[in-house]
């Protein structure tokens, strides 16, 4: 039997209604737009995976250990579950196929996927495939800041406990989030994580598994163009966009040495 938590984000956007308007991302027509694209590399050696105990429900779980890959990169270095993305965009291109709602699955005691991007406003739909209690825990990352080690404050927009057969649950979230980086993890299994990127425009992209990654029809301008991964942190770089050109920016993290 599958279950699921309906959580609906129609409460994330800005605070004040007015302040709303202000800030709200405008949909143009963009005509000769340009595009940035290159790769997120990592320099040094790919951490290794932290080993977790799984010391309760091995029926669902398993037995042994998880090994939580926190930095995922290629042969070449080529970094993935990165998201790139325009920082602070006001006006541009709509989002393609986009459909409202978007889900992430519990399925033996992981989270699928484990990063998601998901336009701000959208109905988030959290399943439970697995016979066993779960805990979602949503919480924004605030504090984050370019080029710096962080330890950011966790500020929970979501909290609550799934026993198995509970059915749905229906609930509508009061916080009003500012930022964009979001960690998701379950309370009742300590080696359950995932992260969502609550994304204000369409200029937001994942890194291919190769570390490469490409945005499209973007209108002429200059832009700051950003680069996060979950646990390495944010780097920034400024660009200029000509209308109908194409840029190349790449990123480099550092690794263990």
């Amino acid at each position: 039997m599958r279950i699921f938590i309906s959580l609906v984000f129609v409460c994330l956007l800005f605070g004040a209604s007015q302040a709303l308007s202000a800030k709200k991302y405008k949909v143009i027509e963009v005509k000769n737009g340009g595009s940035v694209s290159g790769s997120v590399l990592l320099k040094g050696k790919v951490p290794n995976p932290e080993r977790i105990a799984v010391a309760k429900n091995p029926e669902a779980c398993g037995t042994e250990d998880r090994m939580i890959k926190w930095v995922e990169a290629g042969e070449k270095g080529g970094l993935q579950n990165m998201v790139v993305y325009l920082y602070k965009v006001k006006k541009g291109k709509g989002w393609k196929n986009d459909s409202g709602t978007y889900e992430i699955d519990q399925k033996d005691c992981d989270f699928h996927p484990w990063l998601k991007i998901v336009p701000k406003g959208s109905k988030l739909i959290v399943k439970n495939s697995d016979p066993v209690l779960h805990n979602i825990h949503i919480r924004e990352l605030k504090g984050v800041k370019p080029g710096k080690r962080y330890r950011p404050v966790k500020k929970t927009v979501y909290n609550e406990g799934q026993p198995p057969g509970s059915g749905d649950i229906n609930t509508e979230i009061k916080t009003r989030m500012r930022g964009n980086l979001i960690r998701i993890n379950c309370e009742a299994h300590n080696f359950m994580f995932a992260w969502m990127f609550a994304a204000d425009h369409p200029y937001v992209v994942q890194t291919n598994a190769d570390g490469s990654y490409s945005i499209d029809n973007i209108p002429a301008g200059k832009y700051k163009l950003r680069a996060w991964h979950p646990t390495l942190g944010l780097k920034e770089q400024k660009i200029k966009v000509a209308a109908g050109a194409s840029v190349t920016q790449d990123f480099t993290f550092k690794g263990k040495k």
